[in-house]
Formats: C-alpha cells, structure tokens, sequence
C-alpha cells in the first residue's frame, strides 16, 4: 500500500527515496522576545501602579509596606537636602560710608531711631557762637486751675495751686466780703493767672482769679497796679419749677424716669406716695402720675435739679395732692420738718399724717407679752406693763413716733432707759439698753436710732423692754397706733394754700 502510494502513504517510508518530514509553522525569534518583554513590563507596570509607596508610617509599624514608606521618606528628604540651593549670602552693591562733614549733615537732617546714632529730636551741644545764659528765662504768666475740695480752706488752696500766702489771703478776705467761704460749694474750679516775678526765690503773683462762688454769682479779681481789685457778675436764674406728669404704666418707677424724672426725685416721689397708698395694691397702670421739682437754670446754660415739691396720682375717681411745706406747728407745738429740715407732706387740704415704719422699735420676736406674768427673777406673778422683744446684742433702737427726749439715763431696774414724749399724752419707754444715742431734751424723728439692745438693770439676756403710756397710764403697745397727724390753721394754712395754687399753676415741663 505504501508503494502503491495508497492511504498511509505519508506515514510510510519511500522506496530509495529519503524518508519525508513533517511541516511545522515557522516561528520568530525576534517577534517572541519583543511580546515577552512587552508581557514583563506590563505585569511591572500594574505592580507599580498598585503599589503604595506612600503607606502610613504611623500603621503596622515595622511591617514590608511600612519599610517601604521609611525608605520613600527618606529618599524623598535627601533629595531635598540635595538639591538645595544653600543660604550663601548675596552680593550687591553697597554705598560708601560717609565721613567727615557730610556724615553730621546726614545724621542732623536724617530721620532715625536714636538708637541707630540719628540726632533727630536731641538737643545738640552748643558750638562757639552760642553765648551761654545765666539762667533759662521764665514764661511771661502761667495760667492754672485750682479745685476746690471736700473740708478744703480756699487760701490752703491758692497756696498749693503756687500762689503767694499774702496774695492767697487778700484773696480769701475780698471773696469773704461778698459771700460766706464756708458756702463755695465743694468741687468748685478756679482759674488763675500767674504773673512775672522778679525774683525767681519769690512766688509768683496772682494777675487774674475766676471763680462761681455761687450758682447766681460769679466773682472776678485783677491785679490793678499792686492791688487786687474784685468784680461781681451776677448770673440771672430762673427758678420756675419743673412738672412732670405721665401714666403708670408696668412700672411706676420706670415710667417717671422715661418721662425725663431723676433717679433721686422719683425715689422722693415713691416714699411720699407710699405714705398715704400702696404702690403695689392701690396704685393701677391705668393711674396717672404727677410730680413736681425745683429747679434753677443759669443764663450761661447751667441746670440744678432740687428737692421734690408735689406728688400727686390721679386714679380718676380720686386725686392725691401731696405738698411739701416748710417748717410748720401743728396743734401740740411739734415741728412737723422731715429729718432733713425741708419739711413735711400734707395733702390740698393742710393735713398731715405719718405713719409708724414698723410694726416694733427694734427687729426680734417678743418674749413676753403685755400682763401679768411670773416675774423670772423675782419669783412671784406682777404685771409686766410692756412687750419685751428679744433681739441680737447691738440691735438698733428705733423710735415709733416723732417725740421728744423727755429721759435718757440709768433708771433701776430698766437699766440704760429712754423715755420720749410724743405729744397728745402719749409717750414711751425703751429699757435695757447697752448704750443710749440720744440726750434729754433733743427732738428725735420716726425711724431715728435712740439706743442699742443690751441687758442692763434687772434682765436674763439680750432685750428691750418697751413701754407705752396713754394719758399716765400703761396701755398693751400692740393695740396703740403710732402714726402722727398735723393740721395747718391761721396763716400758715393761708401760706399753704397759695403755695398749693402756685404750684398746680406750673405747666407740664415748663
């Protein structure tokens, strides 16, 4: 078959003929090398990119990556080291420095700290055609101010202010001639001029001198030759007293001072109005509130605010109308002044009232009430004719009503002993002080302090015994009301009613 050249042929062998071979596909060399090297760097390529040069060095520590992060960081700082260009100094072109005269023409006209040699500023030695003084001469007049202060004597003051005493003096008696020196008002400023001397051992004298002795009065002095001559500038006041008037409101308080009111006069305004009204029951938002105080306004621009004058609420269906009025007698010949001598308030009609401050002269508890009761010392039952109020040592002592110190002293028994008449048959008793503030004879005031708790005369501790007599007798003071009444008549009531009327006159904030 295989000679026949029959099937298998190809896998026989030939008859005197060389034995044939089987083709294979022709492979490149060069091709095969070129897509393995392609292969190669492709796979290092991917590696490359995958990997993480920049690893937190601060994770895995001592980890493959994390080495690999080490030795990034390090590579990277010594090619920074490396490549940089160094801190050699520059080289540039620099000015001569200057010598001689036009080095001291530089440093006089250039402008430069002194601590860098510059003499701007500086006082410069004098050279040969400067003639030295003797001395510095003195300003022609030297113009001051003074103040004036708190218990301060008006010549001390010139004196310290560097005016001679003998000019001081003569001052001091030529402004006593025109008003009381004890009346400037502390804090008052004087201007003074001060002229040439002669004589630089001796002080100098006193040119000119300004002064507001007053609020109406301004007082000026001028050398005129060696004298000093004074001057009167009298200052028009007008004195037309100011009202305000608007509604309550949220708050009283708030509402006067938003109408234009002072801190102090509506303060005077509450105390006067609580007298006769409670501001926080009686008085409504709906109330309408009026006030009226002095003032003087200076014709150089100057404002005092004074005292408080009227305090009225109108609540519509009614009207309360107070008026201060100056020193009054009332039917028991009792000043009825405040404790700060301007007077009491009394309404439209001329009548006065004033109410006790509290329910008890000194703050405590009572310890033993009016009656008979066993006597703790002395063991057997007597009437005790008054309240005995347990309060701390020291404890002010207040009186109940306006009075009169009618004893004062150490009296048996009651110890330290303060007894005051208040007019009308009443009066009383505070014993067992540890110090009296008060002397027989003096008029005291509602609220005044007369004495202090102490435990002197028969006594178990700390207290104060108070008393209160009715016509000579001993009556509970629980049940007695303090409060005073006043009625003006005659002509008193006469000045009070025109004063009324000149006050309701003044117009809203005139």
């Amino acid at each position: 078959m295989e000679l026949a050249g029959g099937p298998g042929h190809s896998a026989s062998r030939g008859f005197g003929r060389a034995p044939a071979s089987r083709v294979l596909p022709r492979h490149d060399a060069a091709a095969d090398a070129a897509t393995f090297g392609t292969a190669i760097f492709g796979q290092a390529r991917d590696a490359v990119t995958h990997l993480d040069w920049v690893p937190d060095l601060g994770v895995a520590i001592g980890s493959r990556s994390w080495w690999r992060g080490l030795a990034t960081c390090t590579a990277l700082c010594a090619a920074t080291i490396m490549l940089a260009p160094g801190f050699t100094p520059l080289t540039g072109n620099v000015p001569a420095p200057l010598a001689g005269a036009e080095r001291d023409e530089a440093r006089a006209l250039g402008i430069a700290p002194l601590g860098q040699g510059a003499s701007t500023g500086r006082r410069m030695a004098a050279n040969d055609l400067v003639a030295p003084l003797a001395q510095a001469p003195e300003r022609p007049s030297i113009e001051l101010s003074a103040t004036l202060g708190q218990g301060d004597a008006f010549d001390r003051v010139l004196i310290r202010a560097g005016v001679s005493r003998r000019d001081a003096e003569d001052v001091a008696a030529l402004v006593a001639q025109t008003v009381d020196l004890r009346d400037i008002a502390p804090g008052t400023r004087i201007a003074l001029t001060l002229g040439r001397r002669a004589d630089r051992r001796v002080a100098r004298p006193l040119d000119t001198l300004q002064v507001r002795a007053r609020f109406d009065l301004a007082l000026s002095l001028n050398r005129v030759g060696n004298r000093l001559a004074m001057t009167r500038k009298p200052i028009a006041v007008d004195r037309t007293p100011l009202r305000i008037q608007g509604l309550v409101g949220s708050s009283l308080y708030r509402s006067a001072r938003a109408a234009g009111a002072p801190a102090k006069v509506v303060e005077a305004y509450i105390k006067a109005v609580a007298t006769r009204l409670s501001i926080g029951r009686d008085v409504t938002a709906a109330d309408g509130f009026d006030l009226i105080v002095a003032r003087e306004r200076a014709a150089t621009g100057e404002t005092r605010i004074g005292d408080l004058l009227f305090a009225g609420i109108d609540q519509g269906r009614r009207k309360l109308q107070l008026v201060r009025f100056g020193s009054t007698t009332s039917g028991d010949d009792r000043s009825d002044e405040d404790s700060e001598g301007r007077g009491g308030w009394f309404d439209a009609n001329g009548q006065t009232e004033r109410r006790a401050v509290s329910g008890m002269p000194v703050s405590g508890r009572i310890t033993s009430s009016f009656g008979l009761r066993m006597h703790p010392l002395l063991g057997f039952m007597r009437m005790h004719k008054g309240l005995d109020i347990g309060a701390p040592y020291g404890a002010p002592i207040h009186a109940m009503s306006d009075g009169v110190v009618a004893f004062a002293g150490r009296t048996g028994g009651y110890g330290n002993f303060v007894k005051l008449a208040h007019g009308g048959g009443m009066a009383s008793g505070y014993g067992h002080m540890s110090r009296i503030a008060v002397s027989s004879g003096t008029r005291v005031r509602q609220g005044q302090v007369i004495g202090y708790v102490g435990s002197t005369g028969i006594s178990t501790g700390p207290h104060l015994h108070w008393e209160v007599w009715k016509n000579g007798a001993a009556v509970n003071p629980r049940a007695m009301s303090f409060a005073s009444a006043a009625t003006l008549s005659g002509s008193a009531l006469r000045a009070f009613k025109a004063r009324v009327a000149q006050l309701l006159a003044v117009r809203v904030g005139g």
